[in-house]
């Protein structure tokens, strides 16, 4: 597969406050939930960072953070350089992959792009890392999502109903449904609708367009602020309010959109204890990573699977 203008985006600049009361450390802060170790050690973002170096060399995979959160991620992420892109504060997630689309299409006008939520835990990684490079391997200006097979009838979930197949394995998106009622998931289980694990691939041009059909003021202030320069990044962040990338760019762009299946793989957002919950009792062991394979050498300062012990048997 040619890397030569395939990028990963890492998004990393969320608060993770459903899971606050899970996250907070020894001096009472509330922790985002990517700078927490699922079992102790790495870091969530870390794994998603060494997802994403399952499909893209490491000099092309950058992260976006938030400033209010740089003393966690200042040691983490030193390493990276000019691509650790810093969030002035979170707007919304259309506002953070805009601004993280834009500094890459200033260093690679060619870029096509993985991106990545940072908080995801993966059982069988790859299967996922299959379905990511197939996904990046289809060099054209559709939007593609990664819908994961589901295992269970969800209703904390966002749902894709797809279209038509196509002759590659995609198909058509006819829209989301996000977190239904239990009745509902169970029917959309049952007819074959995927969980929308908000992980995509887009060529970045073909991104930009789509915010500059549903978003073009955002677009046009914040070109002009990184124009300017950090203090009009500042200011503009200032005086944002919040864009969501799901509600107002994806379920806009439907006719732009594909799905691609993913087997059924052990993945979950880890969007609330209850989701935690789950995930730990099917954990089957531990994982340890190979000498020498870090990404960063940090381990997290709380380890979610040890608050939900504390917290099962204060119940």
């Amino acid at each position: 597969m040619n890397t030569q203008n395939t990028w990963a985006m890492v998004l990393a600049a969320g608060e993770g406050s459903r899971l606050s009361s899970l996250t907070t450390d020894r001096s009472g802060i509330a922790v985002p939930k990517q700078y927490c170790s699922l079992l102790g050690g790495a870091t969530l973002l870390e794994d998603a960072m060494h997802r994403a170096a399952a499909v893209v060399p490491a000099e092309r995979i950058a992260t976006i953070v938030s400033q209010n959160h740089q003393r966690w991620w200042n040691g983490l992420c030193g390493s990276l350089g000019d691509r650790l892109i810093v969030q002035p504060s979170n707007r919304g997630t259309a506002h953070g992959v805009l601004l993280a689309l834009l500094h890459i299409l200033e260093r690679d006008p060619a870029a096509r792009i993985l991106f990545l939520p940072s908080d995801h835990y993966v059982r069988d990684e790859q299967t996922l890392a299959a379905a990511m490079q197939s996904a990046v391997a289809m060099d054209d200006d559709a939007l593609v999502i990664l819908g994961i097979t589901p295992e269970e009838a969800d209703p904390e979930l966002g749902y894709i109903v797809q279209g038509s197949r196509e002759a590659r394995g995609t198909y058509l998106v006819r829209r989301f449904i996000e977190k239904p009622e239990s009745w509902l998931a169970r029917r959309l289980v049952d007819v074959g609708c995927m969980w929308n694990s908000f992980i995509f691939v887009a060529n970045g041009v073909a991104l930009l367009r789509l915010f500059e059909t549903h978003a073009p003021q955002a677009v046009e202030r914040m070109r002009a602020a990184l124009r300017e320069g950090d203090a009009a990044v500042n200011h503009l962040y200032d005086e944002l309010t919040d864009l969501d990338f799901s509600r107002h760019i994806l379920q806009r762009s439907e006719e732009q959109l594909r799905v691609l299946p993913v087997p059924r793989c052990g993945w979950d957002d880890l969007g609330t204890p209850r989701r935690l919950g789950k995930v730990l009792r099917r954990i089957p062991a531990p994982r340890t990573r190979a000498a020498g394979t870090r990404l960063f050498d940090a381990r997290a300062e709380v380890s979610l699977a040890h608050a939900h012990a504390r917290i099962q048997l204060a119940v």
